[in-house]
């Protein structure tokens, strides 16, 4: 149980046979139900002082935030994306970090605005942009916080089943950043994805409804429990359109 930053990254090591313990919503229900290896050794980070949000210019998002705290942020679209996960009580133990690294929700809002990540592992802290960080999901990685640069304007809309309390079936986020405007989708099981077509389309002063057309040039859906490829496809265009819009004011 480290009393640090610096007690948890050496604790952590390389990653190898170590189980990170932050908010415990997706650990503990695998433990119950006795579909976790048991062995290694477990880090447990709520002593870590890994919880804060802070910065005047970049702000920096500590990895063991819990959803409530960025849900009252007020950062954009993070803050809204983060009141519509899951309930109360779970927004009140889930990190952010931890629903980055189980592909949840907060995925897309991260990529909207050009997330930096900062890790420690076998080679050492580095901070690189979200899209590298779940690329390399593969080699073991502590993150350590979440820094964002406070977009102009930022949109969130998610399509999910109502009281279910799951992930949401899609969801897309935009947000108008000193590099133009980012629009990224995610879903279930699937790492969000930039939609660089779309971005395009907006650059060439297409209206919303014509650059969302150009989602699926970028974001290939798949099935799952909530909902089918076909679906997805189907819905994804008019959620990129109001969300752009939403951003937008229209």
């Amino acid at each position: 149980m480290p009393a640090s930053t610096a007690q948890a990254v050496e604790g952590f090591g390389d990653g190898h046979g170590v189980t990170v313990f932050a908010g415990g919503t997706v650990l503990m229900p695998k433990v119950a139900s006795g579909r976790y290896p048991r062995g290694g050794r477990t880090l447990l980070l709520t002593r870590a002082g890994m919880d804060e949000i802070g910065g005047n210019g970049a702000v920096t998002i500590g990895a063991t935030t819990t959803l409530t705290a960025l849900a009252g942020s007020g950062l954009e679209p993070l803050a809204t994306a983060a009141a519509d996960i899951a309930d109360l009580e779970v927004r009140g133990l889930a990190t952010v970090a931890g629903n980055l690294c189980a592909r949840g929700d907060l995925q897309a809002p991260l990529l909207a605005v050009g997330a930096r990540v900062r890790s420690a592992g076998a080679s050492g802290e580095r901070t690189e942009p979200v899209e590298d960080f779940l690329a390399n999901a593969g080699e073991p990685r502590l993150v350590l916080a979440i820094e964002v640069d406070r977009p102009r304007r930022a949109a969130y809309l998610a399509q999910r089943r109502a009281h279910a309390h799951s992930y949401a079936v899609m969801s897309v986020a935009c947000a108008e950043t000193a590099d133009g405007v980012r629009v990224a989708v995610g879903s279930l099981g699937s790492r969000g994805v930039r939609l660089a077509a779309v971005e395009r389309a907006l650059d060439d002063g297409a209206s919303p409804a014509q650059a969302a057309a150009a989602a699926l040039d970028d974001y290939d859906p798949a099935d799952d429990a909530l909902a089918s490829a076909w679906y997805r496809r189907s819905v994804l265009p008019t959620i990129v359109t109001r969300a752009i819009e939403q951003m937008r004011g229209e």
